[in-house]
C-alpha cells in the first residue's frame, strides 16, 4: 500500500488535471497521483502510440479524460473551468525529435502555443492553483560542454525540437512577470525541465529503447544509429517525483513562484547508447549482448551528443535528489517490458508495484518527499 503521507499529503482528495495524460510520462504520472488519492483528470488529443500504456493500464476508467487538442484555446478554457483543478501538471507536447524535422510547424504550434494556452486560461483563473509547467532539458542551448546545464543557461536550440521547447519557456517567463508575479494573483507557477526518460510502458517511435523492446520482442535486433552518443538516463519516476515534490512546494512556499528546476540522474549515470542495451540484453537472456544490436551509422538528423543538466537547485531549496542506481534503472525497465511482452500480468497492478518498489527505496534513503 503506497504511503498517502508522500508529499505531504497534498494531492490526497484534490484535483489533479494532468495534460498530455495518455502519454508514456501522463500515464506514469496518473497512476501515481491515484495511488496517492487524487481525483485526477486528464487531456490529450489522442492515443499516441499502439500499444499505449494509457490503454494497456485502463486508466481510462480510473480518472475522467477529456480528449482535446491543446492548441485549441477555447476547449482548454471549458475543459479547466469545468475541472476547476487544485493542480495542473502540464506535459502535452509534440515529443518526438525526429518528427520536428518532418513537422515542424506541428511541433512548434504543439510546444509553444500548447503551453500559452494553458497559461492564457490559468491567467483568467479565479481560484488558487498550483501549476508545473513540464518542458525539456534540451530547451538549452546546448553546446555539449561536459558541465551540466543550470537553470539561469541560455535557452535556444539547433533543431526546431529544442527551439520549440526554449521558446516555450520563454513564453512562460514572459506570462509570470507580466500576470502571475504578485502575490494576490491565486494562480502559482513553476517549470520543470527532465530529459532522456526511460521506462516501461513507453512505445513512441525514434526512441531507443521503445524501439529496442519492439525488437526484442520479436526476437529480432534493433538498429542503433548513434551507439557512442552519451545519455543521462533515469527511470521516468525520478522526474515524477521532483514534479510531485516541486508541486507540494509550490502548495505550501509562494516564494518559488516563477523559479525553473532541473530534475536529472547522477553524473555517473551517464553511458554511451551501446553501454545501455548491452545492459539492458541480459535482463532479456541474450547470450550475447552482440545479438542484440546492429550499428547502423545512418544518422537522418542533428541529435545533441552529450546533455547534463545540473540539480543543485532543487537539492538546496526541497532537497530533492534521484534515487535509483544505475542497475536497479536497468532491472525496472527491462523487466516491465519484458514481462509485459513474456508474461501478460495486470500492468496497472504491475506499474503500480514499481512505484511502491521506488517509493520503498526512496524512504529507506531518507528523501524530503517520503516524510
Amino acid at each position: 500500500m503506497v504511503n498517502k503521507k508522500l508529499f505531504g499529503d497534498v494531492y490526497k482528495g484534490k484535483k489533479v488535471l494532468v495534460t498530455g495524460n495518455t502519454g508514456f510520462k501522463g500515464s506514469w504520472l496518473c497512476t501515481w497521483l491515484i495511488s496517492l488519492g487524487a481525483n485526477v483528470y486528464g487531456i490529450s488529443k489522442e492515443i499516441p502510440t499502439k500499444p499505449s500504456m494509457f490503454e494497456e493500464l485502463d486508466l481510462a476508467n480510473k480518472m475522467t479524460h477529456y480528449m482535446a487538442d491543446i492548441r485549441d484555446f477555447s476547449k482548454m478554457n471549458e475543459i479547466i473551468n469545468q475541472v476547476s483543478p487544485d493542480f495542473v501538471f502540464h506535459l502535452a507536447a509534440q515529443p518526438i525529435v525526429s518528427f520536428s524535422y518532418a513537422e515542424p510547424l506541428d511541433t512548434i504550434s504543439s510546444n509553444v502555443m500548447g503551453t500559452a494556452n494553458i497559461l492564457e486560461v490559468l491567467r483568467n483563473y479565479n481560484k488558487p492553483c498550483i501549476a508545473v509547467i513540464i518542458t525539456s532539458d534540451k530547451c538549452y542551448d546546448n553546446v555539449e560542454w561536459i558541465y551540466g546545464y543550470k537553470e539561469t543557461d541560455a535557452v535556444g536550440g539547433r533543431d526546431i525540437y529544442s527551439g520549440s521547447k526554449g521558446a516555450a519557456e520563454v513564453i512562460f517567463k514572459s506570462y509570470y512577470y507580466s500576470f502571475f508575479k504578485s502575490e494576490a494573483v491565486p494562480v502559482k507557477v513553476v517549470t520543470a525541465r527532465a530529459g532522456n526518460v526511460i521506462g516501461g510502458g513507453d512505445w513512441a517511435l525514434d526512441r531507443i529503447i521503445p524501439d529496442c523492446m519492439r525488437s526484442w520482442s520479436e526476437n529480432k535486433y534493433v538498429e542503433i544509429r548513434s551507439p557512442k552518443a552519451t545519455r543521462p538516463w533515469q527511470h521516468v519516476l525520478e522526474p515524477l517525483s521532483g514534479y510531485l515534490q516541486l508541486g507540494e512546494q509550490l502548495y505550501k512556499n509562494h516564494s518559488l513562484n516563477g523559479e525553473s528546476f532541473n530534475f536529472g540522474p547522477q553524473a555517473e549515470y551517464s553511458h554511451t547508447v551501446q553501454e545501455i542495451l548491452e545492459d539492458m540484453s541480459v535482463r532479456w537472456h541474450f547470450e550475447d549482448s552482440k545479438d542484440a544490436y546492429r550499428i547502423t551509422g545512418d544518422i537522418k538528423f542533428h541529435e545533441a551528443g552529450l546533455l547534463k543538466l545540473n540539480c543543485d537547485k532543487a537539492l538546496f531549496h526541497f532537497r530533492w535528489k534521484p534515487t535509483l542506481n544505475y542497475q536497479t534503472l536497468l532491472e525496472y525497465t527491462s523487466d516491465w517490458y519484458y514481462d509485459f511482452y513474456k508474461n501478460k500480468p495486470d500492468m496497472f497492478a504491475y506499474t503500480k508495484a514499481q512505484i511502491e518498489g521506488y517509493i520503498d527505496i526512496a524512504t529507506n534513503q531518507n528523501l524530503a518527499w517520503t516524510k
